[in-house]
């Protein structure tokens, strides 16, 4: 895994945020999962710098990011990140919580933004309906909220998996990683601490408005809400469409990173 000698840190107005730069060429920016950080991308960081500048950035409170200690918006952070960079427009590719961001950022500050990848999300509006996915995710913020961090990533390969295996049907390497991820990330919050996150509000009716490509990549077997928001974006914006790789959940990008990789490339060399 990345190790924090790797990193780059920007000053922004409320302490650092880290994040990985490597290679040269046009720019793409890979988002990452909740609870984790920039290290869900290890298996794409050598593919894509090969042939582009890849910036990955750990999202303020996670990984090796400053939490926040005022209010906040994602989509403000990254946009002071590239600006930082003077990089734009980028392609910003998000996974899960990472999707969100890069819906959030193209709405508020389109200019930064040439073409967007979602990967088991949509935008920061989350749409959870699907009874077994919203039992787990309140049991996890039961876990989360009484402080039981152990407790939690027990809890949270299910998530994982998604509902049609189980965890053991998952390669342990992977459950490994996102729980070595997800432990560095809790260890620096506390229990009650104040969330300083101030959400978008709103952005159906403005998604319409992003006239750059979108490709949702799915993993086959991830939660049927989790594809249900990707494929609602993707369906939404004028020039949308969405791929499928059989066989993985929620981390495609993990389980099949050749496959990902692939799909990833193909798509950044079209534009």
């Amino acid at each position: 895994m990345t190790a924090a000698s790797e990193l780059s840190f920007f000053a922004s107005a409320d302490g650092d945020l880290a994040y990985r730069d490597m290679g040269t060429g046009d720019p793409v920016v890979l988002l990452h999962s909740g609870l984790a950080d920039h290290r869900v991308f290890d298996d794409q960081l050598p593919s894509l710098a090969a042939d582009f500048r890849v910036i990955a950035p750990d999202i303020r409170g996670h990984g090796f990011s400053a939490n926040a200690s005022r209010p906040f918006r994602w989509a403000d952070d990254l946009a002071g990140l590239l600006r930082h960079l003077d990089l734009g427009p980028a392609v910003l590719v998000g996974l899960s919580m990472g999707a969100a961001v890069a819906t959030d950022t193209a709405l508020e500050h389109p200019g930064l933004v040439r073409a967007i990848v979602v990967c088991g999300g949509g935008t920061s509006v989350f749409e959870y309906k699907d009874p077994e996915l919203l039992e787990h995710t309140a049991r996890g913020g039961q876990l989360l909220g009484a402080g039981d961090i152990t407790g939690w990533l027990d809890h949270f390969p299910q998530g994982v998996a998604g509902p049609h295996r189980t965890p053991d049907e998952v390669d342990p390497a992977v459950l490994r990683r996102l729980r070595e991820l997800t432990a560095h990330t809790l260890s620096k919050h506390t229990l009650g601490e104040k969330d300083w996150y101030v959400p978008l509000g709103d952005p159906w009716p403005r998604v319409l408005e992003l006239d750059v490509p979108v490709l949702a990549i799915h993993g086959a077997l991830d939660w049927p809400d989790s594809l249900a928001m990707a494929n609602r974006f993707a369906d939404t914006v004028p020039n949308g469409r969405s791929t499928t790789i059989e066989g993985v959940g929620h981390y495609p990008n993990m389980e099949n990173p050749e496959r990902f990789n692939e799909i990833l490339t193909e798509f950044l060399r079209s534009l």
